[in-house]
């Protein structure tokens, strides 16, 4: 699929490896203040002054993570630094550099790095972090993706998972199970193009949810909402295995149990539609989907004035006692246990 959109093949043995940093690096602008060396030394030398350094890498592998059959180039590396980003809003902190390193096998030629950086270099332009360093290097097979993303916060700003309380709100942003959907109808028009390569797939009443899995968007804005609403979470995690295994991180971590509505859940017009043509059930995309890197956060139950009329933030449930469990309390108002039934890289259905 590669050497059909790239009729122009660099072979990046040409290049070598220091030739093909330089090449691919060469349209990567500084933009942050805390960034003094960014790529073209041993390392890169940040300064963050009086303000904690928060840091998360994340890898994607060819195969289990993405799958190039449908996926452009340009858009996995927008997504790879998206997944990063994500982690460090959930901290409740401004991402400010990346690094990236890739592993391709030789049926990649440079047209097709160049494309990935495109998408890289996309993402750190519209989000405002520098890249700052990274490795190439080849892969027996296949393409590897590690990016490390880096960001600063002051220390009484940072959430971790573990400060919820028993009576604190359950809050997420935006809505959710559009990526897990949009993964279906990707998947589907593959397995009809295999059937018959001259079939066009029309796939324009899907557009929302195949582009809430080609191209993610990062919560940046929800550190700096809160920061206007005078809310700070009691604990925040991003939703990228499922709605079901965050909330219980979120339990565990804090020693607490939950009641989340299922009535609350926010869902687009296209995932209730989508999830009736593919005979799913809505709730169950929501809460084992994943990959929608939206926040889902605690607050205390006296900050409910200041964010009940948001339109970003949709309260979905409480906090309870450990002792109470986890559970989704459905539509009928019965109580149905909640288990992590999220995505999961290791899981032997995935091999």
């Amino acid at each position: 699929m590669i050497e059909d959109k790239n009729p122009q093949r660099t072979s990046l043995s040409e290049l070598g490896e220091f030739g093909l940093i330089e090449h691919l690096s060469k349209n990567l602008k500084i933009t942050q203040e805390s960034t003094l060396k960014g790529i073209g030394d041993d390392a890169a030398v940040l300064d963050f002054k009086d303000k904690k350094t928060v840091v998360s890498t994340d890898l994607l592998v060819e195969g289990v993570h993405f799958d190039l059959a449908y996926v452009p180039l340009k858009h996995l590396g927008y997504k790879a630094v998206m997944v990063n980003l994500s982690d460090i809003y959930a901290m409740n902190a401004k991402a400010t550099q990346v690094t990236v390193s890739i592993a391709v096998s030789n049926r990649f030629p440079l047209e097709a790095l160049e494309e990935l950086y495109e998408g890289i270099a996309l993402a750190a332009k519209i989000y405002n972090v520098d890249v700052v360093g990274g490795d190439t290097t080849s892969s027996t097979r296949g393409m590897i993706i590690s990016v490390t993303a880096i960001g600063e916060a002051v220390e009484e700003d940072i959430v971790y998972r573990n400060g919820a309380g028993t009576n604190d709100l359950l809050v997420v942003t935006g809505d959710l199970g559009g990526a897990y959907l949009g993964l279906q109808v990707l998947e589907r028009e593959k397995e009809v193009f295999k059937v018959n390569p001259n079939n066009q797939p029309d796939i324009s009443m899907y557009t929302y949810i195949i582009e809430r899995q080609l191209k993610p968007e990062a919560r940046k804005d929800i550190p700096a909402l809160l920061k206007e609403l005078e809310v700070k979470p009691t604990a925040m995690i991003d939703v990228s295995d499922g709605l079901s295994s965050e909330i219980i991180h979120i339990c565990k971590q804090s020693k607490v149990g939950c009641n989340l509505y299922e009535d609350k859940i926010p869902l687009d017009p296209q995932v209730i539609s989508t999830s009736e043509e593919f005979e799913l059930n809505s709730t169950t995309v929501a809460l084992s989907g994943g990959e929608d890197y939206e926040l889902l956060f605690t607050i205390k139950q006296e900050d409910y004035p200041k964010i009940k009329a948001n339109p970003h933030l949709t309260v979905i449930g409480h906090m309870a006692q450990e002792s109470e469990g986890v559970h989704l309390v459905t539509r009928a108002n019965t109580k149905i246990p909640i288990t992590a039934r999220g995505w999961n890289a290791l899981s032997e259905e995935k091999e």
